[in-house]
Formats: C-alpha cells, sequence, structure tokens
C-alpha cells in the first residue's frame, strides 16, 4: 500500500506531462490551436496511459491478494502424507497462479478493446488517418502499464531482494540457523517480499508486455488501406490473438490439476512443462481459422500493395509462439539442477564461494546465446514477412500463452512462502520436504518465466521502436524524408547508439547498489535483535519475541527510496534525447538500448537461478565430493551446514538481485523507452521539424 501510495501521486503528476507534451503538436499541425497544441489528443493520450496505469496497480493487488490466501492453504495441503499431499499442494498453488494469469490476461485485453471501442466513436475508422490517430491515442495505454511495472519490479524486487539478502546472510550464513526460522527477524519481510516483487512485480511487467505489443501492432497494422477497409474485425485482430490465447490457456490449465495430475516429487517439473508445450500446440491449431476469419486474403504493408497474406500472417505469429516455447526450455535447460550446467555450479562450490561465483556468471552469459539465436531468427522472419507489423505479430505471438506462463510462474513464490509457513509454523518435516521440492520445480519454472518475459520484451520493443519509425515517417516534415530509413551513418544517430547501449548497465548498477545497501541495514538489524534480545537466537523457552516489524519497515523504506532514481533514469533518458537532439538521434538511442539490455538481461535472470538451484541441489544431498587419500575411492555428501553449502548459500545471495531485481527489470526498460517514444513522437516532430531543440542537421536519402 505504500507503493501504491506512492505509485498514485505519480500517475496524478505524470498524466500532466502527458497532456501537456501529447498535445504540443507545432504550429504546422491542421488539429492545433494557434499555439500549436491539439488538447483533444493530449487529453485522450493522457486518459488511456490513467486507465492502464490504475489497471497495473487492480491487477497487482488482486495477484497478492491470490498470494496471500493461497500459500498457508499450500503448506497445509502439503501436510496431508503421500500422493494426496503432493496433488493438494502443488493444485492449490497451481489454481492460484491459474487465477493470476488468466485475471490479467482478461483485463488488460477486455479494458484495451472496451478503450479502442470508446475511441473509435471520437476518431472514426474509415480512413487510415482516422484509425492512425485513434491508435496513436490508446498507445498511452501501454504507457501507463509499464510506468507502474517499473516501480512493481524495481521496488518490489528492492524489498524482496534486501530482506531475503538481509536475512539470509545474517541467519544462515552468520548464526548457522535454519532458512525460515521463526527466530530470525528478517522472514516475515521476506515473505512480504516475494509477493510485491515476484507476484506483484512479475504480473505488472507482463500486462505491460501485453498491452504494448497490442499498442504497437494495432497502430501499425492501422496503416494499412486494405485492413482499414475491411473494417474493426481486422483493426482488432491483435486482441483476437490474445482472446484464441487465453482459451487455449483455460484448456492447458486443466492439464496438471485433473489430466495427469501431480503424485509424487518426479511428476512436478513434467507438469509445470506440459502447461508451456501443450498450451502452445494448442494455439499453434487455433490461429489459422482465427486469421482467415478477422484479415483479408491479401493486404498492403509498407506501401506495397498485396504484400501481407494470411499465410504470412500464421507464420509471423507462429514463429514468436514458438520461439517463446524453445526460449523456456532453454532456460529450464540452463537453471534447473537436472542438468549439467548448473550442477557444475554445484560442484565448483568445493573450493569456496569464489569459484561458485565464476562458475555462475560464466554459466549467465553461455545462457544467452541461443535464446538471442532464437530471437533473431523470429525477427528476421517476420520482419521479412510483414515488415514492422509481422514483428508486432510475432511479440503477440510469443505472448500468445501469457495465461499459462504467469500461471508457472506465480506458483514459485506461492509455493516457496509455503515452505516458509511451514518451517515458522514447526510442521511434520514431510510438508516442507514437499514444499522445498515443489519450490525447487518453482525455481526453475520462474527463470522459464523471465526468459519468456525478456523475450518478449526484446520483439515488443522493436515493434514500438517499428512504430515509432512509422509514426514520424509519415510526417510530412518529417527528416526520414517522408518513408526513408534510418542510417546508423548518421553522426547522432551512432552516438547515442553507444549511449544507449550503455542505459542497461547503468540502471543495473543502481538497483544492485539499491539491494546491497538496503540488505546491510537489514543484516545490522538482525544481529542487533540477536544480540539485543534475551534468548532469541538460542531457542531458550522464554525467549523474547524478533521484532519483524522494524525488519519491515526497513525494507519499506529503502525500496520506495531507492527505486525513484533508477525510474527517472528509465522514463526521463528518452524524453531528453528527443528534446534536444531529436527523433534520429533517439532512435539510435532506443536501438542501443535493446541490444544490450536483451543480453544483460538473460545473463543476470539465469545466472541467478542457477545459483538458486544448485543451492537446493547441495541442500537435498545430491552433491558429493571425494575424500582425499581413500583407496578405494570413497564419497561424502555434501549437506545443509557443510563447507560446500556455505558456499551456495552465498553463490545464491549474490543471484538474489541478479534474478530477482535487476535481471527482470531491464525489460522494462526497453520497453518503457520504446513505449515512452511512441507516446511523445508528435510533440519530438514539434521541435525543428524532428531534429530537436539543438537542431541537430539530419542529412536525408531518399528509400
Amino acid at each position: 500500500m505504500a507503493e501504491y501510495r506512492i505509485c498514485l501521486i505519480f500517475i496524478a503528476v505524470f498524466e500532466v506531462i502527458v497532456i501537456v507534451l501529447v498535445a504540443h503538436v507545432g504550429v504546422g499541425d491542421p488539429d492545433a490551436n494557434s499555439n500549436g497544441f491539439d488538447w483533444s489528443r493530449g487529453g485522450y493520450s493522457g486518459l488511456a496511459f490513467g486507465v492502464g496505469a490504475l489497471c497495473s496497480i487492480f491487477t497487482g493487488y488482486l495477484s497478492m491478494k491470490v498470494a496471500v490466501f493461497s500459500n498457508v492453504r499450500t503448506a497445509v495441503s502439503a501436510s496431508q502424507e503421500g500422493a494426496a499431499g503432493w496433488r493438494g499442494a502443488f493444485s492449490t498453488a497451481m489454481n492460484a497462479g491459474g487465477v493470476t494469469g488468466f485475471l490479467l490476461c482478461a483485463t488488460a485485453m477486455l479494458v484495451l478493446f472496451f478503450m479502442c471501442t470508446m475511441y473509435s466513436y471520437k476518431y472514426g475508422t474509415d480512413t487510415v488517418p482516422n484509425c492512425k490517430r485513434l491508435f496513436e491515442s490508446i498507445a498511452g495505454f501501454g504507457l501507463g502499464g509499464s510506468t507502474i511495472a517499473m516501480f512493481g519490479r524495481v521496488g518490489g524486487g528492492i524489498f524482496t531482494k534486501a530482506a531475503d539478502v538481509g536475512s539470509d546472510l545474517a541467519g544462515k550464513v552468520v548464526a548457522g540457523i535454519p532458512e525460515d526460522d521463526p527466530r530470525n527477524p528478517g522472514v516475515i519481510a521476506d515473505n512480504v517480499g516475494d509477493n510485491v516483487g515476484d507476484v506483484a512485480g512479475m504480473g505488472s511487467d507482463l500486462f505491460g508486455s501485453f498491452a504494448e505489443s497490442s499498442c504497437a501492432a494495432l497502430l501499425v497494422g492501422a496503416t494499412s488501406e486494405a485492413l482499414v477497409a475491411k473494417g474493426w474485425n481486422a483493426l482488432m485482430f491483435p486482441l483476437a490473438i490474445a482472446a484464441t490465447g487465453i482459451c487455449c490457456g483455460i484448456v492447458t490449465h486443466f492439464f496438471a490439476t485433473d489430466i495427469w495430475p501431480v503424485k509424487s516429487e518426479g511428476d512436478v517439473l513434467r507438469a509445470l512443462k506440459v502447461q508451456l508445450g501443450v498450451s502452445t500446440l494448442l494455439v499453434t491449431g487455433s490461429l489459422w481459422p482465427i486469421i482467415s476469419f478477422f484479415l483479408p486474403d491479401t493486404f498492403d504493408i509498407d506501401g506495397e500493395k498485396d504484400k501481407g497474406t494470411t499465410a504470412h500472417v500464421f507464420f509471423s505469429i507462429a514463429v514468436g509462439l514458438w520461439g517463446g516455447c524453445l526460449i523456456g526450455f532453454v532456460t529450464e535447460y540452463f537453471t534447473s539442477y537436472d542438468y549439467r550446467p548448473t550442477q557444475e555450479v554445484a560442484e565448483s562450490t568445493e573450493t569456496g564461494a569464489a569459484t561458485n561465483i565464476i562458475y555462475g556468471i560464466a554459466l549467465g552469459y553461455k545462457s544467452a546465446v541461443i535464446p538471442i539465436l532464437i530471437l533473431a531468427a523470429d525477427v528476421y522472419v517476420s520482419f521479412s514477412l510483414l515488415g514492422m507489423y509481422g514483428v508486432g505479430l510475432c511479440a503477440l505471438g510469443m505472448l500468445c500463452t501469457l495465461s499459462s506462463c504467469l500461471t508457472i510462474d506465480v506458483y514459485g513464490p506461492i509455493c516457496d512462502n509455503g515452505g516458509g509457513f511451514a518451517e515458522m509454523a514447526e510442521m511434520h518435516p514431510r510438508t516442507r520436504e514437499k514444499t522445498d521440492a515443489l519450490d525447487a520445480a518453482g525455481n526453475t519454472t520462474a527463470a522459464i518465466g523471465k526468459g519468456f518475459a525478456i523475450g518478449s520484451a526484446a520483439l515488443v520493443s522493436l515493434a514500438l521502436l517499428g512504430a515509432f519509425v512509422t509514426r514520424v515517417s509519415m510526417n510530412k516534415s518529417s527528416p526520414f524524408c517522408n518513408g526513408a530509413t534510418v542510417s546508423l551513418l548518421q553522426p547522432i544517430t551512432f552516438a547515442m547508439l553507444i549511449c544507449g547501449g550503455m542505459i542497461p548497465y547503468w540502471f543495473s548498477a543502481l538497483t544492485m547498489k539499491s539491494v546491497g545497501k538496503a540488505a546491510m541495514d537489514m543484516v545490522k538489524e538482525v544481529a542487533r535483535q540477536f544480540r539485543e534480545i534475551p534468548g532469541l537466537l538460542e531457542g531458550t523457552p522464554d525467549h523474547g519475541e524478533p521484532q519483524h516489524g522494524e525488519c519491515i519497515r526497513i525494507a519499506t523504506e529503502a525500496s520506495l527510496k531507492e527505486m525513484i532514481l533508477p525510474g527517472a533514469l528509465v522514463i526521463f533518458s528518452p524524453l531528453i534525447v528527443g528534446t534536444l537532439f531529436g527523433v534520429n538521434a533517439l532512435v539510435g538511442f532506443l536501438s542501443g538500448s535493446l541490444a544490450s539490455g536483451v543480453q544483460i538481461a538473460v545473463s543476470m535472470s539465469n545466472t541467478g537461478g542457477a545459483w538458486d538451484n544448485a543451492k537446493k541441489y547441495v541442500e537435498k544431498g545430491m552433491l558429493k565430493f571425494k575424500v582425499p587419500g581413500t583407496d578405494p575411492v570413497e564419497y561424502k555428501v555434501q549437506t545443509k551446514g557443510s563447507d560446500a553449502h556455505k558456499a551456495a548459500v552465498v553463490g545464491d545471495t549474490v543471484g538474489d538481485p541478479f534474478k530477482d531485481t535487476s535481471g527482470p527489470a531491464i525489460n522494462i526498460v526497453m520497453k518503457l523507452m520504446a513505449i515512452l517514444s511512441l507516446v511523445f513522437a508528435d510533440f519530438f516532430m514539434s521541435l525543428n521539424n524532428g531534429r530537436g531543440a539543438f537542431d541537430v542537421w539530419i542529412t536525408c536519402t531518399a528509400p
């Protein structure tokens, strides 16, 4: 609630900025008044921004409510013996994740459709200029969702990792007590943070992805005369793709809970992977009839008549759909302890925490190779077939299975907190064994979800960049010479390409340091309570109660304070570049940010996931080291309390901000900068015909 109060203040202030800047279209615009303002355009964009932001808050809040109700029920279900405990705990967590996934997707789709319908009465849909203006105003909806996602991801990530890192260091590493031990004053803050960062933050992130990819596809599609002539169905086709994914996700959900229910530990990860695979197959089979119903057989794209066909549309969506599925399974390979990469990270703890960290970072860098190649192939195929409209459809294709992906993603933190409650309530050890196994699978699916979110964010960002270029190129006074392509050999474009590539690193530095500062305060507070509260650490019968509220206060204040600077960097940097240096500079800036951001986001997310599961691998007693000087060779099992486990805990602690704060937040960096540029495109064009306040000269060449 403290975070959302600040978000509401931000919405009110930024709403004014959106209205004023979007309304400033220049004296030459036919809809502008004598001062160069079109207040109707600014007002409608501002309204869309406010609705998108409030919807993001609404879905995040309800998602947290669902998680809080469900995690304790998961612990109670896991207390049952045998298969009943496995099925009950798994189904409880899955159903809760399903509520979140379907709630978010349905809310985004329905509200966006409702706004498009309402705005159509204002602008009309009979001509390309009218449709273009309609969807330019609707783009504010994606901007609203992404700004709240930024605060949710960054603020929630700082909160949860400050509590997690602080309580782990002070409890497990220094004091040597178990994870989630009720004596540890930081465990409640850790549980709260899981809901704020991993449930609400992830939900807002993917809410923004859906809204932005839809806005990009809607806007680029509105430039096709054939699609406009076909009517409202053709214009709303991007939302029909999302609706198809929701329906297929509902069918898929019953595979895990009813058709192939979980009866033992070995069934857990299989059931979660089935969700991703089956939903992808179902959506693929449903696409062709949807495409045939909504779209004409051929249509014009990028000014080329009959370039687009229904087959091109199908393949553009399909490559994104299957690309997301492949990225998910590649991520699983690199982060699950069932495979060699994470096992190697666990084995590296034999020589201490330093080698564990080295191996983990190397794994993250290596894990980025295949996902990047998949994304490159997706972009090449979709762009070749349908131009930027194809890229937008490719991004929507990757988000087709969003409801299923969110289900398995939210499942993880619910199981994690269920295990924490089992530990604090001193339930039977078999309960914690079940929740730990469910949580370990949840770590893998969380990594899959983050890989999926990052991949879709890269495609969404490129689609938004294409929509931005399309929007300014259709302006008669555009420096793109009414359709010329952007040249990286322009001095200002190339210079800003390098500057844009620096933004994800600057952002990561700010968020990582914020987690470190807050974690230090948390460690000091937990250590103080262990030192000053009689009998707390020793666990004597008459020991004093830990002061959980103080730890929650530290995490809350740190997250609210530290999220401001990273958020300001992302929100204002494209505004400053576009205002001062013009649209050519901004295209280079966005391209650089996208190119570097997707690499660092994938590597950080997978590094953190591998470190976490390497720790779980040790805790399950699956790691064995040779005993020196024995013949025949003997092996010693490494478990909790061993030196290998302590090294693994250090790696996991370092990885927490990698995978839950900086890494996943970078995908919002890419998307938010692009949607900001799209929404404020007319404002940038009003400044010296797109050359910015500094009037940077652009040498244009014909296409």
